[in-house]
């Protein structure tokens, strides 16, 4: 099959910094454009505009620096604008060589903001394409809100084609500035154009204001686009531009007859780096660089990846430098465990794993999401209380903290099966209820406590405040030392279960 090759352009650098509250330092530009280049293998990058400020010129100058040392410069675009000349001044102090000129895609942008005839817009865009060509700086230009013009002025639209296709330029790019465009319409603009035009280089850049960027997207390469324009994570103004990821992924699996150079396997990757950069965070759900978009959470799921893989799509994992991940929750079934306890090189028996996923069903009712970090925590917990016969049992205790007020705590403690109740202070809540339970055993048992002579926390590593809380006592009596751990996601009831765990062995 013959394969047409279509350029990627990443507009992540110019675009994408449009990001409500996104601003890039140079350190981070050039960081970024060594890796959009490098390792995600993008045919281009607009990565400024013209004029902004002095940090934008000092990015673009490093970038370009950096490019002409690696031979790259051709690939290193920034937008400029009909001012002149300034632009093509501001672009030599920059060092770089192709410009992409904003220049008015629709009658109605044209008399509304420009307040100018076609003709006059016409003998300045070929001024300064005139004036670029006498300083070596190729041209490719923008025919901002062109969508719109080609829903309400076409005429004006192909008017002003005829005149840019005489130009010395090297591409023409056809944004849908306001991302207004149906699929259906993209693909209809473009073939007109392409038809009427076949000897022209028109890349597509698309919006996602109602979602369709990417079928926008998919549509116009059908009609024949040439290249596309697209942000790392759909960065960009408003609701953002077409997503890289989304859209590397759909030509990869739907359009065989299209040759992109873009490297899968780096997706992931860059996505983090700028996520980091930027601030502007991922959705977990956003397809193929979310954090959730490979993990199974419904048992069944599992089990059918188990069994001929019969919840696989082409969409893997492995692709993008990922891997499936199975969630731990209260849809949890066993296979799900299974999964993740293979990955961590752990087998259960049946009952065994019964009880597990038991007590991750019950967790789950808690936290929408246990960790495969937290696995290791729940599974000792799990053995552990099967070797303790439970003939002492915290049936009850309220907690009670006020600021400038001595933590207290009300047991009520079950033993052989006879309750009994107690209240008590104390330092703090643990130790209220310590208080609580030694006033109770000093009054009903003959049994003495033992010291408590260590206390650790620790929590898996890599987890936040909703972390599962493992708390590990050591305690000590006349004939030996021993420890109980308790697990919660609240570090003081982790603290109560390891304690009772202590009743029941003495």
């Amino acid at each position: 099959m013959a394969h047409r090759k279509i350029e990627i352009m990443d507009t992540t650098l110019r675009d994408g910094e449009q990001t409500s509250g996104v601003s890039f330092s140079v350190s981070e530009k050039l960081t970024i454009a060594k890796l959009l280049l490098e390792e995600l293998k993008v045919d281009r990058l607009e990565i400024a505009s013209a004029r902004v400020s002095e940090g934008e010129l000092q990015a673009v100058k490093e970038i370009t620096a950096w490019a002409s040392e690696n031979n790259c410069l051709d690939t290193i675009e920034v937008l400029t604008f009909v001012d002149g000349g300034k632009s093509i001044d501001w672009m030599l102090e920059s060092g770089a060589k192709v410009q992409n000129l904003l220049t008015k895609g629709s009658l109605n942008h044209l008399t509304h903001q420009l307040k100018k005839t076609p003709e006059q817009h016409f003998i300045e865009i070929k001024n300064t394409i005139d004036l670029a060509a006498k300083h070596g700086i190729k041209t490719n230009v923008y025919l901002e809100d062109w969508s719109n013009g080609m829903q309400s002025s076409k005429a004006y639209v192909f008017a002003y084609l005829d005149f840019l296709t005489a130009q010395k330029i090297e591409r023409i790019l056809l944004p849908d500035t306001l991302g207004i465009l149906t699929p259906e319409e993209t693909f209809q603009f473009i073939s007109e154009v392409r038809q009427k035009y076949p000897n022209t280089h028109f890349d597509f850049h698309g919006h996602n204001d109602y979602d369709l960027g990417v079928a926008n997207v998919m549509e116009a390469v059908k009609a024949g686009v040439h290249g596309l324009h697209l942000t790392v994570n759909g960065m960009g103004e408003r609701a953002g531009n077409a997503p890289m990821a989304s859209v590397i992924a759909v030509i990869n699996d739907f359009l065989k007859d299209v040759k992109i150079a873009v490297n899968e396997k780096a997706l992931h990757k860059v996505s983090k780096l700028v996520e980091t950069f930027s601030g502007f965070r991922i959705p977990v759900n956003k397809p193929v660089v979310g954090a959730n978009v490979f993990t199974q959470t419904a048992g069944i799921h599992a089990d059918g990846d188990s069994k001929n893989n019969l919840y696989f799509n082409n969409l893997l994992p492995e692709r993008f430098g990922r891997k499936r991940k199975y969630a731990l929750g209260k849809t949890s079934g066993k296979a799900n465990i299974q999964k993740n306890l293979q990955d961590l090189g752990l087998r259960l028996n049946d009952e065994e794993l019964r009880k597990v996923t038991q007590r991750i069903i019950e967790l789950g009712d808690q936290k929408e999401v246990v960790s495969q970090d937290d696995l290791p925590y729940i599974i000792s917990d799990v053995l552990d209380n099967a070797t303790i016969e439970k003939r002492v049992v915290v049936e009850n205790y309220v907690l009670g903290h006020a600021k400038g007020m001595q933590p207290s705590t009300t047991i009520k403690l079950k033993v052989e099966g006879i309750i009994y109740e107690e209240h008590a202070q104390g330092d703090g809540q643990f130790d209220a209820f310590m208080n609580a339970l030694k006033k109770l055993y000093k009054t009903h048992s003959k049994k003495e406590l033992p010291n408590l002579i260590d206390y650790a926390v620790r929590i898996p590593p890599g987890s936040h405040s909703d972390a599962l809380c493992e708390t590990i006592i050591t305690w000590k009596n006349k004939h030996k030392e021993f420890i109980t751990r308790g697990l919660d996601l609240d570090q003081t009831v982790s603290a109560i279960k390891a304690t009772e765990k202590m009743l029941n062995m003495i």
